[in-house]
């Protein structure tokens, strides 16, 4: 999962040679004429040809002494051949984990690939993920994993004691193969904790002694992991927090049994059809019950928080440990989503101190954990109280909230907590929302948002900050622009190594006809100013007239028009430039554009039906500013939320709309999860009306253009009997339209040999038919 491509560069001793030397010696971006060879398919998605650089994952120790990486060993083996006579080939002997000081980039392997060789085994294990205790005397090494839904979270864990050189597996004698999930130290690094089978388990190191600290999982009984759609909607997966002490585990229990089960059938791998079945509540059904837990390590005894009135009608999204080792905060939110309580509990008797409550008119769009000060009187907090998005230092008793990032803007990202030197760091950009830039802020409040990004990295940049805040790996990109990667120390911005500079893909785009871009707004017709992007062919002509293509998402899960590097979606979009499309995309009310509240949360009990007109008042206001924007061949597109917003510009606005191509769409907002849809939605009984309105589904009967409908069967998220649903619907009215099932594919519709290739080919040929 982290590996580093470093080691692919240039080869490096252990101790002497440092990174930025190998780079001083690459090749600069030289300039290249535009070639007449036209960009293909082929050539983005078969070929790859256009490659980004790639740095690897890296980690920062929890001192911010340096950096750690996955790389290559430079061991190898020879690898036997089947034919007699073939030449002997060689490969790598695994992964060695890599030290680099960043005042130097200096080298050192900490731990070599032949250490991770199992006794009895002659290959190391492939490292798909490592955790260092504390001390850094012990390294937790995950491998051997599998994919649990979106994420690989089952597996092997094995421990290399550093002091003795010994290479051990978690969960005894008996375990099974890629059994064990979200293992990690104890503080003082003589333990391990786990999930097995649902059920949390201690190992002590010193004996491999095992004790089961859950025993009640099954029958719907979870503990310290959760169910699809905590796991989906609230961006948790691990489940349970070891204290300060090390001497108890708060955990999270879900209570699954409330909720149906949604059956999918794959009907390619086997000789019958095989079923998958999960627990998915959908819109107004019933949610597990979730409760916090406290189990003492020593005794395997369980103290339950207290919370008032907790029911299935209840999330507890997040919990902590509240900088000691006697108290967890819990946050503890209704149903609505608009109410958010935060509970000191007690470890021992569960009892349960209100200190803060966060509201909102409609609902909360987001949940982080409180972060807390070194000396536990304080921890910082997000809220979105003053109508923006803002930092709070707030007091132990929630009494006291001090706002550190004032102003009518909207931080994006927390990035770090420098305790030391008094002073947090976070993302924002209050003067264009499409571009993101480092600021910070006094801790105690004395100074606001002073900015840390040079003036010259214009775009997107984001910051990999060391725990301590005195470095970063701060990585720049743009929208014509590939990412670049550089080494700072944060004071000052100061540059100390370049990491990753994508020369060659740079001299690749220098070869390409370059399409014009533009960043614009329009006003939609009740004044609201709405950001977008247009990309025009490289010859164009604007006394000619151009078929327009859409990208639209729109829903409150991603903004679309930033000044980002986009990868292979920007050569797709510069494809259909050369072939004679205009591309641009449009930010409707409730995206995540960092605007404010009252920009988010418009939608509310309505979504699908503003963010649709906004759409639309957009491309009118687009047509009547530029005259070469053909009316009468508007085509769009999108996926998810963005498939969903394509049939709802196809349905609502036939006349404006000529063909779409809707992927994997929430078709009826019914259909889909409950914290999801109900959080932007409303509850189903207070805004029936709104469900069925915003759903494409009520008015797929006014089609009138070409519709290429495209879903995976295999969709855990949002499923495949939506847009079953939706084609009963389109038979029903006699509405003619095209549609592609993916066998087994899930909601990214990426899995199995050539499905992008076949895809993206698919799409370019349907717009290149309906809209040419």
């Amino acid at each position: 999962m982290f590996i580093s491509k470093i080691s692919r560069w240039c080869t490096l001793t252990v101790l002497s040679a440092s990174l930025i030397a190998c780079q001083s010696t690459s090749k600069q971006a030289t300039t290249r004429s535009v070639t007449d060879v036209p960009l293909t398919i082929e050539r983005i998605y078969k070929d790859r040809e256009f490659t980004s650089q790639w740095l690897g994952q890296i980690r920062w120790l929890a001192d911010g002494s340096g950096y750690t990486a996955i790389e290559k060993s430079e061991k190898t083996k020879i690898i036997k051949q089947d034919a007699p006579q073939a030449a002997e080939k060689t490969e790598s002997m695994g992964k060695d984990i890599v030290f680099y000081d960043p005042n130097t980039l200096n080298r050192q392997i900490l731990i070599f690939a032949e250490q991770l060789i199992p006794a009895g085994e002659e290959t190391p294990l492939d490292i798909d993920n490592y955790i260092w205790s504390d001390d850094r005397s012990q390294v937790l090494i995950y491998t051997n994993s599998k994919k649990v839904w979106r994420s690989n979270s089952r597996g092997d864990y094995w421990i290399l004691n550093l002091s003795t050189n010994t290479l051990s597996q978690l969960g005894g004698k008996s375990v099974k193969d890629s059994s064990l999930m979200f293992a990690k130290f104890s503080p003082d690094g003589k333990k391990v904790a786990y999930v097995v089978d649902n059920n949390i388990y201690v190992e002590t190191l010193t004996n491999s002694k095992i004790t089961q600290l859950t025993n009640d999982a099954g029958n719907g009984i979870i503990n310290g992991l959760f169910d699809w759609v905590y796991e989906e909607e609230f961006s948790i997966r691990d489940g349970f927090r070891w204290s300060p002490d090390g001497k108890s585990i708060a955990y999270w229990q879900l209570d699954t049994t409330g909720s149906k089960d949604f059956i999918m059938i794959n009907n390619t791998d086997e000789l019958y059809p095989t079923l998958t079945k999960f627990p998915y509540p959908k819109v107004g059904e019933d949610n597990a019950l979730a409760k916090i837990g406290i189990v003492n390590v020593e005794s395997a005894k369980t103290t339950w928080a207290k919370l008032p009135n907790n029911s299935r009608e209840m999330y507890v999204p997040r919990m902590n440990w509240s900088g000691n080792s006697e108290q967890v905060l819990i946050q503890h939110v209704n149903r609505k989503q608009d109410t958010n309580q935060l509970y000191l509990t007690n470890i021992n008797n569960g009892e349960v101190d209100l200190i803060l409550t966060e509201q909102e008119e409609n609902f909360l769009d987001f949940y982080d954990d409180a972060k807390w000060l070194e000396n536990g009187t304080d921890f910082i907090w997000k809220s979105e109280r003053s109508g923006w998005r803002h930092i709070y230092k707030v007091s132990r008793d929630g009494a006291n909230m001090v706002n550190l990032t004032q102003g009518e803007f909207d931080i994006t990202d927390l990035q770090a907590i420098d305790e030391k030197n008094g002073w947090i760091y976070f993302i924002a950009s209050p003067k264009n929302v499409a571009q993101r830039y480092l600021y910070r802020s006094k801790l105690d409040g004395t100074l606001s948002n002073q900015r840390i990004t040079p003036e010259q990295y214009s775009g997107s940049n984001s910051y990999q900050m060391s725990p301590d805040g005195q470095w970063a790996i701060h990585t720049h990109s743009s929208f014509a622009q590939p990412s670049q990667k550089q080494l700072i120390k944060v004071e000052g911005h100061q540059q100390k190594h370049q990491l990753m500079a994508n020369n060659k893909l740079n001299e690749q785009l220098a070869t390409l006809a370059k399409p014009e871009h533009e960043f614009f707004q329009v006003t939609a017709q009740d004044g609201v100013v709405l950001d977008g992007y247009i990309m025009r062919p490289a010859d164009f002509d604007a006394s000619k007239k151009y078929p327009i293509i859409f990208y639209v998402y729109g829903e409150p899960a991603g903004q679309t028009a930033q000044d980002r590097w986009r990868g292979n979606d920007y050569f797709w979009d510069q494809m259909l430039t050369e072939q004679g499309f205009i591309v641009a995309s449009i930010d409707n009310r409730g995206t995540p554009a960092p605007k404010g509240r009252e920009w988010r949360k418009s939608i509310y009990g309505a979504v699908g039906i503003l963010s649709s007109r906004d759409q639309a008042d957009a491309l009118k206001a687009m047509a009547e500013r530029w005259s070469y924007i053909d009316l009468d061949r508007v085509g769009i597109w999108g996926h998810s939320g963005g498939g969903s917003m394509t049939l709802n510009m196809l349905f609502r606005y036939p006349e404006l709309y000529k063909v779409g191509i809707s992927l994997a769409p929430v078709a009826d907002q019914r259909l889909y999860d409950s914290i999801y849809q109900e959080r932007y939605s409303g509850l189903l009984t207070d805004y029936a009306e709104g469900y069925k309105q915003g759903s494409p589904i009520t008015h797929a009967k006014n089609l009138q253009g070409k519709l290429l409908l495209i879903h995976g069967t295999g969709d855990d998220n949002v499923h495949y009997q939506g847009t079953e649903r939706l084609i009963n619907e389109l038979i029903k009215h006699n509405r003619q339209f095209d549609f592609m099932s993916y066998p087994n594919r899930s909601h990214g519709i990426r899995e199995g040999e050539g499905t992008t290739l076949h895809l993206k080919t698919m799409m370019t040929n349907y717009f290149n038919e309906h809209l040419k």
